[in-house]
């Protein structure tokens, strides 16, 4: 168990182990139901057991002739596992990573779950389909329902986070200047409206949510709640109940959120009164998850100082205004999930302008040498060989295509970080809990009773890190300059047609609390 947080207590790995064994023989589609997907894959989740099946996507033009053999598909999601395991647990720590297992499932069992929830895809997901022929799937825990909650309990909570890249690039590469003073999701958000991907431009900002300082952390989470687009989803008890349809412009159902949200606060707290407004249950709860993103997995942690320099830590697109800043460190804890996630995106030190002349060296020289593909691991294996190419990198370019592959290899495993989710759970804890724990001295009481938001245990884990392709490298070069070009000609303004951002769904629960209460004395 770690130790204890204030305002909650951490879930103890156990509780995110995959419970029961899996009957291949006797594997039924009923048992299983649509949880989401991603670009490349499709996710399921168990009825009962706490856990997920991921499953591969191809490009529907391919669905009577699928583009990998068996092997080549088991020899993928392999690579996902040994990638997560071997590299970024390294780099995040293993206490944050949930590897999974490769399972071969039967083919007739994949057929009629892909039957089964196609209905339940959003439209825009199917231009690509289930892989149905190699039966090969990642197995997971469901961290949206651990394993060990007691149905009878109150469900728990789990916030999925897409904090995406939290700094300026500093690289003497970089050609626009925009790029060191207005971060890569601020420029992308202006790109995805122009191109009609989102109707609204998110206020949210990384740089806000990684400084480390609770006013910006609470300014950032709260833009994510307003307009969530792929960044932001919460479950409850493993249903999803809050999150964006892309293309959609309907406003988010603030409502709905305080419905499933006021149980967990308002009972938490005990208070007399038992009215408590909207704005007082989401800032409890944006409270509540901001320090478990600043908790780490044990030991104190000490705060770690802004190492990027007071102007690189502000985007210039952030409406943030820095005048608010009235107290608290701007840093990061050493061991929280943020710093060692920034860490990690970090390791991308030349940009991709940078990279790219790098990534063409080692390129032509598999055009001569197409063998070396297997010795520079451009395809893996992802085990400590790779991990210790990407360490142990020179400062110095010395020309040669070994420090090339290594720079690949650190801007690969950097590109991950800053597309992993976040996945924060909490759970209730019920007053005999509290009791039982061992830690109801007087000064975890006092700490319970002088704060707002109620106790909870929780728990933090790192999602969504597969490795990079090499050959997407070109066009991660040429999103990059249609972003920059985009954000540069608009000089920051929206187009025309664009759906101003809500103006704000926080100052309507604002005006909903406007009402005067009378209590008989």
């Amino acid at each position: 168990m770690w130790p204890c947080r204030r305002f909650y207590l951490p879930l103890t790995g156990a509780q995110f182990v995959i419970v029961g064994v899996m009957e291949l023989d006797k594997m039924d589609e009923n048992d299983w139901k649509y949880h989401g997907e991603g670009n490349k894959s499709l996710v399921v989740s168990h009825v009962q057991l706490s856990r997920v099946l991921r499953l591969l996507k191809y490009p529907a033009e391919d669905s009577e002739n699928p583009p990998q053999t068996v092997e080549q598909a088991f020899r993928q999601i392999q690579n996902i596992v040994d990638f997560s395991s071997n590299v970024m647990s390294s780099l995040l720590g293993e206490k944050f990573i949930h590897s999974g297992e490769v399972v071969k499932l039967p083919l007739e069992f994949v057929r009629q779950l892909s039957i089964k929830v196609q209905h339940q895809r959003p439209a825009w997901r199917c231009e690509k389909v289930m892989d149905i022929y190699s039966g090969c799937a990642l197995c997971l825990p469901n961290l949206t329902a651990p394993a060990l909650h007691q149905p009878a309990h109150t469900p728990p909570l789990c916030i999925e986070i897409k904090p995406k890249c939290g700094f300026l690039p500093s690289s003497k590469h970089v050609s626009k200047d925009i790029k060191t003073k207005v971060c890569r999701f601020c420029m992308h958000q202006h790109y995805k409206v122009a191109s009609g991907k989102w109707k609204r431009r998110s206020l949210y900002c990384p740089l806000d949510l990684f400084s480390g300082n609770r006013q910006r952390m609470h300014f950032a989470i709260r833009h994510l709640i307003e307009e969530p687009q792929n960044n932001l989803k919460i479950f409850k008890g493993g249903q999803c109940i809050y999150s964006s349809k892309e293309g959609s412009d309907d406003a988010m159902d603030l409502t709905s959120l305080l419905h499933h949200l006021r149980p967990y606060f308002q009972h938490g707290n005990k208070r007399i009164n038992s009215h408590m407004t909207s704005k007082a249950v989401l800032n409890d709860f944006i409270q509540v998850l901001v320090n478990a993103l600043l908790s780490g997995g044990g030991g104190d942690g000490g705060v770690v100082t802004d190492r990027q320099g007071e102007g690189r830590s502000f985007c210039e697109a952030s409406v943030f205004n820095k005048e608010r800043i009235r107290h608290g460190s701007q840093g990061l804890p050493s061991d929280s999930v943020l710093f060692r996630t920034l860490q990690t995106q970090m390791l991308d030190t030349l940009d991709i302008e940078g990279l790219y002349p790098l990534f063409r060296r080692v390129e032509q020289h598999l055009q001569d040498f197409p063998k070396e593909r297997t010795r520079l691991q451009m395809d893996g294996p992802y085990d400590e060989a790779f991990l210790e190419k990407l360490q142990k990198c020179p400062t110095d370019d010395d020309g040669c295509v070994e420090y090339a592959v290594a720079k690949v290899h650190q801007y690969r495993v950097a590109m991950t970080a800053k597309d992993c989710s976040i996945m924060v759970t909490l759970v209730p804890r019920s007053e005999e809990e509290e009791d039982d724990e061992g830690l109801s001295s007087q000064r975890w009481l006092r700490d319970f009773l002088s704060s707002r938001p109620p106790a909870f245990s929780y728990s933090v884990s790192i999602l969504d890190l597969d490795p990079k392709p090499f050959d997407s490298i070109p066009r991660q070069l040429r999103l990059d300059q249609k972003i920059v070009s985009c954000y540069l000609r608009t000089g920051g303004a929206l187009p025309k047609g664009s759906m101003p951002p809500h103006s704000g769904i926080f100052t309507a629960a604002e005006r909903e609390d406007c009402t005067l209460l009378f209590h008989p004395v």
